[in-house]
């Protein structure tokens, strides 16, 4: 009974471990800010698939969860923070729908099966994405108002930079896999 216990808390550090790199990662995924048009791009959406992939929905969704904890108990990990605010307040702000975004988009991107096309893999890379911008409008509509552009201020700036990422991702989806079978 003692060896199992110990096997059962080393697969708990392991993986709180392996959850607390993932939030690093994408800490530093949304400090990063690459010249694009037609505004700069951070790789948060791109380390949100990774994640999703490479550590299973299980995993991912943990990771994602400490990470938005983090930054909502001050922590300056969001894109933005700590100049455009911290905390709670900034996690409420404009930003929370694509932020809760991650966490259904890690769990579809680590759910789904790949193969070797990459086509079908393509669109469901996509389809994950889309769920982060969807719950993103959502929350932005609430908060601005639906008589707003939602679409032209929420989504279309980013179209361009959500297709690079996902093309990113997809072409390197079967080294991507790998990270699993290492963990």
């Amino acid at each position: 009974m003692e060896i199992v216990k110990n096997i059962s808390q080393h697969k708990l550090f392991k993986n709180l471990f392996i959850a607390f790199i993932g939030t690093m990662c994408l800490a530093i995924s949304s400090k990063i800010k690459i010249p694009f048009y037609p505004v700069p791009m951070t790789m948060q959406t791109l380390v949100v698939l990774v994640i999703g992939i490479g550590l299973g929905w299980k995993l991912a969704v943990t990771t994602i969860t400490l990470y938005l904890f983090e930054g909502i108990i001050g922590l300056p990990v969001f894109s933005g923070t700590p100049d455009k605010g911290i905390g709670l307040i900034y996690f409420t702000g404009p930003t929370m729908g694509y932020l809760i975004g991650f966490l259904a988009a890690a769990f579809i991107a680590g759910k789904f099966q790949y193969d070797e096309n990459q086509i079908k893999n393509f669109l469901k890379l996509l389809f994950a994405v889309s769920i982060i911008y969807l719950l993103g409008l959502v929350w932005l509509g609430q908060l601005i108002g639906w008589d707003k552009p939602l679409f032209k201020l929420g989504v279309e700036p980013f179209l361009l930079a959500e297709l690079f990422k996902i093309l990113l991702v997809t072409f390197t989806i079967n080294q991507i896999k790998k990270i699993n079978k290492i963990l």
